[in-house]
């Protein structure tokens, strides 16, 4: 499957919020290495660097397209690297200090089980804070599947879509977190974001959501799909004199390993 960075970093603002509100919460100091699981096109993992200029700061993803877009953040920071690598075979490595992943592990089937590895690997004193969409049972997403499992879409999108399974709850990652030993903080929230422009919420759904469809319809299915999803779309999400309003809940958790064990 492939990213477009340009369309993803399209709502910029509403896409980077949930990034700084996971990232404030992680209180490192001076740590030696930060990990970036997920990087996207880089703009994100770079403000990693400028936090904390002394780090070797590493960002992963396993798009190409994401890492070309990213490659010219890391001219511009001594400590900054990317590296393709998919975040399924990922481990801490014995330096690593911090580890942030921001809307990825969505796109990884059974990252809870892998979760427990990852923290037990990580040293003592480390931190890992993760954020998650949990708008998979939204209408933006429930339509879309619902569409997909249309007698016209069916044999050609059957299994490409996920639903709430895809994430967990905020209890699930705090317990998975307490369990590990870890000092643990796990949240929600919904942020009540305004989209402008002409089918909005279709706008924000090309840059993620619907990439899966796009992949697998030509360019001529795609079309006749998103005719009939913007159509749903306008009804569960009207236009208003204010722009249209697109409720969007993130679900967030951020850990830290004891000094010692």
């Amino acid at each position: 499957m492939k990213w477009d960075p340009l369309k993803y970093v399209q709502f910029g603002d509403y896409r980077d919020r949930p990034f700084f509100d996971l990232t404030g919460r992680i209180h490192a100091d001076q740590p030696g290495e930060v990990v970036d699981l997920g990087c996207g096109p880089g703009n994100l993992t770079a403000t990693l660097a400028q936090r904390w200029p002394t780090a070797k700061v590493v960002g992963l993803d396993s798009s190409a397209e994401m890492l070309a877009k990213a490659a010219g953040q890391a001219s511009a920071h001594p400590g900054l690297s990317f590296s393709l690598a998919d975040i399924a075979g990922w481990a801490p490595a014995p330096e690593t200090d911090v580890v942030v992943t921001n809307a990825a592990l969505q796109w990884v089937r059974g990252h809870r089980d892998m979760l427990p590895r990852w923290l037990a690997a990580l040293r003592p004193g480390a931190w890992f804070g993760m954020q998650v969409p949990g708008n998979f049972n939204a209408p933006s997403h429930a339509l879309m599947r619902e569409l997909a499992g249309s007698a016209r879409w069916a044999p050609r999108l059957d299994g490409v879509l996920r639903g709430g399974e895809s994430v967990g709850e905020p209890a699930d990652y705090l317990r998975i977190m307490l369990d590990a030993g870890c000092t643990a903080d796990a949240w929600e929230t919904t942020y009540q974001q305004v989209l402008r422009g002409p089918d909005p919420v279709l706008e924000w759904v090309r840059g993620t959501a619907l990439r899966p469809v796009l992949a697998v319809l030509s360019d001529e299915e795609g079309k006749a799909f998103e005719s009939e999803y913007a159509a749903s779309l306008r009804a569960a999400y009207p236009d208003t004199p204010h722009g249209t309003v697109f409720p969007f809940r993130r679900i967030f958790a951020v850990a830290q390993k004891p000094l010692t064990t």
